[in-house]
């Protein structure tokens, strides 16, 4: 018995170490990358005499720099090195200067009347992909009617200072309150067991996060397109779109980009629910017919003990290593802890039902409040959506490309289809998985196999974000 209950601890570390490691090691190279790309930017533009708007924003930041500015960031020297009352009010009085500085690029402006109506199109059209197609209605159908609402000539449902869209946005989407609650939610609603049983499939989670640095390659890229511009901060925001985490994406704008966060909000949202048009082709496309139908073993069973060791042992690493990301990963261990502690069932089912629910509700009508003629129809916002939807494809097929790699090694093989689950929108990436597996094999069930580079994803995704956070915040 206790082999066994050794065995296990190892395991439970075993997951969560690889999840962390892979995320460190992926957001280190795509940071030193990113300043890089960066510089080599800067020179350029001077050479043409051209000007980057905001391009003393941009950070060039040295290997020994960032390797240092980044130990400065853990939990473990802050708890060594306290800061003085003189240095919090220095901090503070910087961050109240910076957040001074912030314009809302879109104050002001107006959009002709046909675009209001294109947008409200657009708003239906959402509204029937959702009700009709059955694409993540959960999603979609707020979100639709929220752009239509927030497009009425007049109304000012989006615009009035007491308007209903405008105090939703204001009052939770615009600041890190419901993406809180949503990663509460979330927790309650995950089980970990898949991921504790086989920690590999955090393998498969970190390999889809190549979505969130390859997005911070193409903004780089895109500076280049004449009416294109981003800093260092919004390129980083707009990264996290990749990994297709609309609570992350909205987390991480609030602190670095918040002049760009409605359509980033806008962008991950509408790929989190359009996973099931956007996956099967690229999951067909890169897999074989035999490798679809291989039937994966069952899963060793985890015991309840397992269970709630595994978010206490996340949040413990999260505090020591990376403090940024504590508060998403927290929220979502507190959430699971509180499923699977199973003393306080009435806040679980709260947490996981009515209150998932109702934030549900509000975060998508506030998310489709912002899709405004001036706020959607510019190259910046475009060039968001445009690559957003790239980085998303390519986090999918990276997932399943990892699960051949990983097949070439392993005795007992991995259906690739459960690699595109290694995607932060969980669990409708698990969903897909499983459905696209059961069109070629209806006996063959991968839902539980997929849910877990799913869960692996969502804390990959987190710990991307506290790394963002933790070098450029």
């Amino acid at each position: 018995m206790t082999d066994s209950k050794t065995k296990n601890t190892k395991n439970i570390l075993g997951a969560t170490l690889v999840i962390m490691t892979i995320a460190a090691v992926l957001s280190f190279g795509s940071n030193v990358f990113a300043d890089n790309k960066n510089e080599d930017l800067a020179s350029a533009r001077t050479a043409t005499s051209s000007v980057i708007k905001g391009s003393e924003d941009i950070p060039h930041i040295s290997i020994t720099k960032f390797l240092r500015n980044i130990g400065k960031t853990t939990g473990i020297y802050q708890m060594i090195h306290t800061q003085t009352p003189e240095e919090i009010a220095e901090a503070q009085a910087e961050s109240e200067t910076e957040t001074a500085k912030k314009v809302d690029p879109f104050a002001g402006k107006t959009a002709p009347g046909w675009q209001s109506l294109v947008m409200m199109l657009v708003g239906f059209l959402i509204v029937y992909l959702g009700a009709v197609k059955n694409f993540e209605p959960l999603l979609l159908i707020p979100i639709g009617f929220g752009t239509v609402f927030v497009n009425i000539p007049g109304a000012g449902m989006g615009v009035a200072p007491d308007g209903m869209l405008n105090i939703i946005y204001r009052a939770g989407v615009g600041n890190e309150f419901f993406p809180m609650l949503i990663f509460m939610g979330i927790g309650a609603m995950t089980d970990f067991g898949p991921l504790i049983a086989n920690p590999k499939m955090a393998l498969l989670g970190g390999a889809a996060q190549f979505g969130v640095f390859f997005t911070l390659f193409g903004v780089a890229l895109m500076n280049f397109i004449p009416g294109v511009d981003y800093t260092m901060k919004q390129a980083c925001a707009v990264a996290i779109i990749g990994g297709a985490d609309g609570p992350t994406s909205i987390y991480v704008s609030a602190k670095l980009a918040p002049e760009i966060m409605a359509v980033i909000a806008v962008a991950a949202y509408s790929y989190m629910a359009l996973v099931p048009m956007i996956q099967p082709p690229i999951m067909k496309a890169l897999t074989t017919k035999q490798e679809r139908h291989i039937t994966m073993k069952q899963l060793r069973h985890v015991s309840q003990a397992e269970k709630i060791l595994f978010p206490i042992m996340l949040l413990i690493l999260t505090i020591l290593l990376l403090p940024p990301a504590a508060p998403l990963i927290g929220m979502l261990a507190f959430g699971n802890f509180v499923k699977q502690c199973g003393v306080v069932d009435r806040l679980s089912k709260t947490m996981e039902n009515e209150l998932m629910n109702i934030v549900s509700i509000l975060l998508s009508l506030g998310v489709g409040s912002q899709m405004t003629p001036e706020k959607i129809i510019n190259m910046n916002s475009i060039g968001i959506i445009i690559l957003g939807l790239v980085a998303f494809c390519i986090a999918t097929a990276m997932g399943v490309l990892m699960a051949k790699f990983m097949n070439l090694f392993l005795k007992d093989k991995i259906n690739p289809l459960i690699g595109s689950a290694g995607v932060s929108a969980v669990p409708m990436a698990a969903r897909v998985s499983n459905k696209v597996g059961m069109s070629y094999d209806p006996s063959n069930f991968l839902l539980m196999h997929a849910m877990g580079p799913n869960v692996a994803g969502v804390i990959g995704t987190a710990i991307a974000a506290g790394v963002f956070i933790a070098t450029y915040g």
